[in-house]
């Protein structure tokens, strides 16, 4: 019966995705930590099309990056620098930097496009930037230990930090900028997301190989699925069917069906996977191997995967 309904749901992905055909062209952006530069997938070829910035690079480590809602302003941490820079995706140039604190990895941006936030590993904080004057205006202490992950609810409401040496998320009101709660996880929380109506937030538990699912609100631990190796990234279709682990440790994506929260695929991908996005279509799952230097492309309808080389030591993917 199982298997019956995730055909089914197979199906229902593939006709969202004909459906969307119409939707614009969209673009991946690959940061590539050793050569401090961005690649720039176009999601209807699936190939790399220039680089940023066009010329020289960003720094000796870059990580994370986030996209603001128009498209126009690719933000990259430039960890050896402690700061954020901002790219005009037109131009191709970097346009400023914003110092954000002690040793930045992750980050995100808030759902109305007004705020980015920055985990501070070693200061064990989060910092916010106001996106409209691009400037630091609030750093909120963690409770825990080396902040790495940070995403914002649906809502706005709230941010979750995953700390991977305290074991535990951090929930932080962005009204107050605040930590109000913490999270116990298993064992060395990282990759974050959340179902699209906020209700729930997915954790993937690295040196615990699985997948924890969180009540928001009252944040509870539900349920703990097993998934693969060193389970580091998550990713959740737009309309909340599916949530994606990687594996970093044995080079698979695990994917998940919603209604029940269990593995009902494991896809193999490249070394090392981490962080991953989706196409807006749902029809694509773009994921970043490490270790590698590609990109896997998993085909969400009939699971055929294809790999795209980028530069070295790709952390992660973001599309608008």
């Amino acid at each position: 019966m199982k298997t019956v309904k995730f055909q089914q749901a197979i199906l229902m992905t593939a006709v969202l995705a004909l459906s969307g055909n119409a939707v614009a062209a969209s673009f991946a952006y690959v940061p590539n930590e050793k050569d401090g530069t961005v690649s720039v997938i176009d999601t209807a070829t699936d190939q790399v099309t220039h680089t940023l910035p066009a010329k020289g690079r960003l720094g000796n480590k870059i990580q994370a990056t986030a996209i603001d809602p128009s498209g126009k302003k690719l933000y990259v941490v430039v960890r050896d620098a402690n700061a954020v820079a901002m790219i005009d995706t037109d131009k191709r140039v970097e346009v400023m930097r914003v110092n954000v604190g002690d040793e930045p990895e992750g980050i995100s941006i808030s759902p109305d496009g007004k705020t980015l936030a920055a985990c501070l590993e070693e200061e064990n904080a989060v910092s916010f930037v106001d996106l409209g004057t691009f400037k630091l205006t609030h750093t909120a202490k963690t409770q825990g230990k080396n902040p790495e992950h940070c995403v914002f609810s649906p809502d706005g409401k709230w941010l979750l930090a995953s700390n991977e040496e305290s074991n535990d998320v951090d929930v932080i009101d962005t009204d107050a900028h605040k930590s109000v709660a913490l999270i116990k996880a298993t064992k060395h929380p990282r990759g974050i997301g959340f179902s699209p109506d906020g209700k729930l937030a997915y954790i993937a538990n690295e040196a615990a190989d699985l997948l924890e699912i969180v009540s928001v609100g009252d944040w509870k631990v539900r349920q703990r699925t097993p998934v693969g190796k060193r389970s580091n990234g998550v990713a959740v279709s737009h309309d909340g069917g599916r949530i994606y682990v990687s594996n970093g440790g044995d080079g698979t994506v695990s994917v998940i069906d919603a209604r029940d929260n269990m593995v009902a695929k494991t896809v193999k991908v490249g070394e090392r996977p981490w962080n991953m996005a989706l196409t807006p279509d749902n029809r694509k799952l773009y994921v970043a191997n490490g270790r590698s230097g590609t990109v896997s492309v998993i085909d969400t309808v009939t699971f055929k995967v294809t790999h795209i080389p980028v530069g070295k030591l790709p952390w992660g993917v973001v599309i608008h």
